[in-house]
Formats: structure tokens, C-alpha cells, sequence
């Protein structure tokens, strides 16, 4: 057990401060594995509606300060009471809901300001104006998911946080765009579950986050959990290229397990745009977790920025011959080569013309739903 909680200590001054504090205890980064219950839900594409993800977005009790000194010290114990604190949507900014100030500054340090009475010392951050703001909420766990495996996790949050489960230490993450995510499956209990983050303005971490933009701070993107069996699809690696002909597409995935393996096997399957099984390969689980799949799809259909043909990839885990777990992902094939300085996609020249998109809305901040990207990928497409 590690004690962060005297008020101006240096093991407390350190994690925040501290260029070395990149996290505590969190999963090993992954590509996305979000478990479906069945085939016909990966059609559908829509991993929310799957019984095995639970969204914590929406309404969670805030409470901010100032100054770290003045922050509820107890506030991620359950008993500690929040009646009286605010609301808070997230995701979303604290400074587009009422707390604190949006500060928008090109190449220089938002800190590193006489309003401060800072300069710049990487990798120390003010101390009495670094604003704090203590979230919580609670959430039930589904009947079904008692004895399974369950992560939570933080997609997005500026820039430093502490997390509980359940008055529990997690860990920390710092790191604003990184996403982190905790194995809390022995933190839960049956009922009512609280889970508590402490979110720090700056850290370390801000120095690698100076660029032309509105500096914000709080959760800005969607805290969830997810669900798996006791052994799962943990991670994989996909290869997608066509031949040399630029006719037919290879397919390789390399599946990393966890758990017990004795019994496990993995199937890949690739749909086409029908949704069409076009391409198939089985393997049992190796013993070192890491399992290597294989496919030809015979006349692929290319990927090209004017011609996007997208496949899905299906991978099923089963144990004794029973699935017990989907995950699936979008792909496309495609070759990218530099040959004589010249990028080429699918053997053709192509030119890049590019401009700088911040992930921005002036309402909500950082956080913009589904519907902003779309309009503003419309917009820069109907302007060339």
C-alpha cells in the first residue's frame, strides 16, 4: 500500500510532477477488443448494444478547486457523502461547464505566464493554481457479469488522475490522450459500485502538450467497462496486403490469449461488404498465448482514399469447441511503398495535401460526438 496523501509531501508532489509517473498499474495497451455475444451483433456494428459493454457517461457528482490542498481529501471513500456537490456531463470539459477558464495560447505554456508567477521548469507544473476536479458516480454490474473478468476504462482525461473502485487505489494514468484501463473484477461487490477519479489540470504531462490550441482540462472522453470470460482475446496484430498482381489480398492476425489455454482455439473469418464469409482459417491456441491465423481472399477488393472497400475480420474464441467470445474489427487492403521518394498506394503516385484538425467543438470542448466528425469531415470534403 502506497500512501499519496499528505498534502504538500514529496511522494505526493512526485506523481504529478514527475516525468517517470506515466501510470500505475494498468493493462498492457491493446488494440480495441470489445466482446460481442454473437456473429449477427458484429453485422450490426454496434458495440455499445453488446450485453458485454456498459457506457459510464452522462451525470457524475463534481466537486473543484483551486488549489490541491483544499481538494476532498476522502472523497473516493462510499461513505463519504456528495449530496450537496454539482453535476457534471461527461464527457466533457469543466471550463464549458461552469469551472475555471478556457486559456487559449499558441506555442508557449499556459502556466508559463506572470498570471501564474511561473516559468517553465519541466517537469514541474504550479502547484497552488493547478485546479482539481473529484468525480464520482455509481454503477450496478448486470447479474450475468458476477463471475466474469471486468475492465474499466478511461478513454480520455486531462492530464493527470488518481482512480478508485469501491474506495479501492486502481492506480494513475497521465497522459491526456492516452487511454488506460484497470482490472477491477476483485474490487466489485454485488449492488451498488462507486468509482472516484481526481483529476489534475497539469502534470509532467503538459509539456508534451503544448500546441495551438484551447487548453481544457477534466474527462473529455468516454469512461466505460467491458466484460470477457476468464479467458479472452487480450490483443492482436493484423496484416492486410494484396499480392504483387494487386489482385488477391493476404491476411495474417496474430491473436494474443490470456488464461488457461488447454481447450482454446481461435477462428478467423473475413466478411466482405455483404457481409459475405469470403475468407476462413482455424487454429488451436499455442501454448505462449500467441496464435497466428491466415487467409487468402481471392479477387480483394482494394482500399484507396477514393475507393475505401472495407472487410470485417471476425475472430471467435473457443473453448472445447463452445465460442465464448467475438471480436471484430474494419480493414482494408492496401500497399503504401516509397520508391524513389515517391509515395505510391497500390502501386500509384499519390500527392498529400494536408491541414491541421483539432478535436474541438465550442460548445462541448474537447469532447464532440459522432455527429460533429461527420459534419466536419463533410464540410472539409465539400471544400476539397
Amino acid at each position: 500500500t502506497i500512501s499519496f496523501w499528505s498534502a504538500a509531501s514529496d511522494v505526493y508532489q512526485r506523481q504529478w510532477q514527475s516525468q517517470y509517473a506515466v501510470g500505475l498499474n494498468k493493462l498492457a495497451p491493446h488494440t480495441y477488443v470489445w466482446p460481442y455475444q454473437t456473429v449477427s451483433d458484429i453485422r450490426n456494428g454496434d458495440y455499445e448494444s453488446s450485453p458485454y459493454y456498459m457506457s459510464l457517461n452522462g451525470s457524475w457528482k463534481f466537486h473543484w478547486v483551486k488549489n490541491p490542498d483544499n481538494r476532498p481529501k476522502d472523497f473516493y471513500k462510499p461513505e463519504f457523502y456528495t449530496g450537496g456537490w454539482a453535476d457534471i456531463q461527461v464527457p466533457g470539459n469543466w471550463e464549458r461547464q461552469g469551472y475555471g477558464t478556457a486559456i487559449y495560447v499558441n506555442e508557449t505554456y499556459e502556466f508559463d505566464d506572470k498570471l501564474f508567477h511561473f516559468k517553465k521548469n519541466p517537469p514541474l507544473v504550479p502547484y497552488k493554481e493547478n485546479e482539481v476536479g473529484s468525480y464520482r458516480r455509481t454503477f450496478t454490474i448486470p447479474a450475468d457479469w458476477e463471475d466474469r473478468r471486468v475492465v474499466i476504462c478511461c478513454e480520455g482525461v486531462i492530464s493527470f488522475y488518481y482512480i478508485w473502485v469501491n474506495g479501492h487505489l486502481l492506480g494513475y494514468n497521465q497522459g491526456s490522450k492516452t487511454p488506460a484501463e484497470w482490472d477491477i473484477t476483485d474490487k466489485l461487490k454485488k449492488g451498488e459500485n462507486t468509482v472516484a477519479l481526481e483529476v489534475y489540470r497539469w502534470s509532467a504531462g503538459s509539456y508534451l502538450e503544448c500546441q495551438d490550441m484551447w487548453r481544457l482540462g477534466g474527462i473529455f472522453r468516454d469512461v466505460y467497462l467491458y466484460t470477457t470470460e476468464r479467458e479472452y482475446i487480450r490483443d492482436f496484430v493484423l496484416k492486410a496486403q494484396p499480392d504483387g498482381e494487386m489482385k488477391d489480398g493476404f491476411v495474417e492476425v496474430l491473436v494474443k490469449t490470456n488464461g488457461a489455454y488447454e481447450g482454446l482455439s481461435l477462428d478467423m473469418s473475413v466478411l466482405d461488404a455483404a457481409g459475405n464469409t469470403v475468407a476462413l482459417d482455424c487454429q488451436y491456441a499455442n501454448e505462449d498465448h500467441r496464435t497466428v491465423l491466415r487467409a487468402i481472399v481471392a479477387g480483394a477488393d482494394l482500399w484507396s482514399s477514393e475507393h475505401p472497400a472495407l472487410y470485417t475480420l471476425v475472430l471467435t474464441l473457443k473453448n472445447n469447441g463452445a465460442p465464448i467470445e467475438y471480436i471484430s474489427t474494419k480493414f482494408g487492403f492496401r500497399k503504401v511503398e516509397i520508391l524513389d521518394g515517391v509515395i505510391r498506394i497500390n502501386d500509384r503516385r499519390v500527392v498529400f495535401k494536408g491541414t491541421n484538425r483539432q478535436e474541438f467543438d465550442c460548445r462541448t470542448g474537447r469532447y464532440i460526438t459522432e455527429e460533429v466528425m461527420r459534419d466536419d469531415l463533410e464540410k472539409m470534403k465539400r471544400a476539397n
